[in-house]
């Protein structure tokens, strides 16, 4: 874990927490994409959860190790 607090910079800490709202905001829309249409159902509820899940780490890791927080 110090190798990896050491690879990420501010400005990456920063990179990583955008990539994990992206991600958030992409996984709200599947979730919203499997509620209304029948055919992407369960494998937009799938992908949703897998890219909450990456969403949630890239967050963690970027809030503890980043350089904010």
């Amino acid at each position: 874990m110090h190798l990896l607090a050491m690879a990420i910079s501010t400005h990456n800490g920063i990179r990583l927490a955008e990539l994990g709202s992206a991600l958030a905001a992409v996984a709200g829309g599947l979730l919203a994409l499997g509620a209304v249409t029948p055919f992407g159902r369960r494998g937009g509820m799938f992908l949703a959860g897998v890219a909450l899940a990456a969403a949630g780490v890239l967050l963690v890791v970027a809030t503890r190790w980043g350089g904010f927080g």
